[in-house]
């Protein structure tokens, strides 16, 4: 697998990307992300009607570091036009990549027709990314999932017409909308598409470790690997899957004191951004990620769900063993 691969003409140093994960991937997590080596950045997702509205919150979820590049900008909705005439008008912000949610598996996106229910209609995605990619010179992606509950959809026919339409890279989630994040990821279904199409196509579903991309990668041939859920409370994981695939190495775990370290950062983090009211509740879920498994997590879960400064949370996280 090459390490430096391209979306468009942006260079990405290496094949891990990580996913947009609303709620998680803000500012504060992809710059640990970053620091820890993920090659190609995915913000939260972004309503391109809330964009048209000039809505305040939305503004905050926009916000980029300088130091976070390469970055990927993810927008939903389910108008061609509306999406296009949005996508020209943020341009020339500083991303480096538009991408288009087509997987997501929410109901209050979904029930919209947008996210993952815009797999039902093959039309409709080409449309949307036919008119995105016209009215930007930015590379667009485009990122899916396989299936649509009782719909029949043909993903690798999907996968031509959206390469056909302009899109300069696919990412692929191996599961169904049904799915959700349960079961298995069906890699095999990307293999399909891999074989299908000559644009990049990231593989997602399941990799939790180096040896999991690695198998990823020789099964389906994708060009990057896509890392979600599994990267929660674990932004060394990235560090992880550069070392072992440029040396064959897995690296040891990070150590308690790492953990409690990289927490408080993070948080401080948050409280820059965001002032510590809101900083530390946001905290609250990333503690229980970081914490998942470790030695009286459970009581360390209960007690992070009610602190409400910095101080306690150090308090707290001093008692780690």
């Amino acid at each position: 697998m090459k390490m430096q691969w391209k979306i468009g003409n942006v260079e990405i140093p290496n094949p891990f990307v990580l996913a947009p994960m609303a709620g998680v991937t803000d500012l504060a997590f992809r710059r640990l992300c970053k620091e820890q080596g993920a090659g190609l950045i995915c913000m939260e997702m972004v309503s391109a009607k809330a964009i048209s509205f000039h809505n305040k919150n939305t503004e905050a979820l926009m916000e980029i570091d300088p130091g976070e590049h390469p970055v990927s900008m993810q927008l939903f909705g389910s108008e061609p036009d509306l999406m296009a005439e949005v996508a020209k008008s943020i341009e020339d912000r500083d991303f480096d990549i538009l991408d288009i949610n087509m997987g997501c598996p929410v109901p209050k996106v979904v029930n919209n027709g947008e996210g993952s229910a815009l797999l039902k209609n093959p039309n409709l995605i080409e449309e949307i990314v036919r008119k995105v990619s016209s009215a930007i010179s930015k590379p667009l992606t485009v990122k899916v999932r396989i299936g649509f509950e009782n719909e029949p959809v043909d993903i690798v026919e999907i996968a031509k017409r959206i390469e056909d339409a302009g899109a300069a890279a696919l990412a692929v989630h191996g599961r169904t909308r049904q799915q959700y994040y349960s079961g298995t990821a069906d890699w095999d279904t990307i293999r399909r598409v891999k074989e299908a199409i000559t644009i990049p196509v990231i593989g997602n579903g399941d990799v939790d470790s180096p040896l999991k991309a690695e198998a990823l990668v020789k099964q389906t041939g994708c060009d990057a690997v896509m890392v979600g859920r599994a990267v929660r409370g674990n932004p060394w994981l990235f560090r992880e899957l550069n070392h072992y695939f440029r040396t064959g190495e897995l690296l040891e775990r990070p150590s308690v004191e790492e953990i409690r370290e990289m927490i408080l950062r993070h948080a401080r983090k948050q409280i820059e951004l965001k002032g510590e009211f809101v900083g530390i509740r946001e905290m609250r879920k990333h503690v229980a990620w970081y914490t998942a498994g470790m030695r009286h997590s459970a009581g360390l879960r209960r007690e992070s769900n009610t602190i409400e400064s910095y101080e306690a949370l150090e308090a707290l996280l001093s008692r780690l063993a």
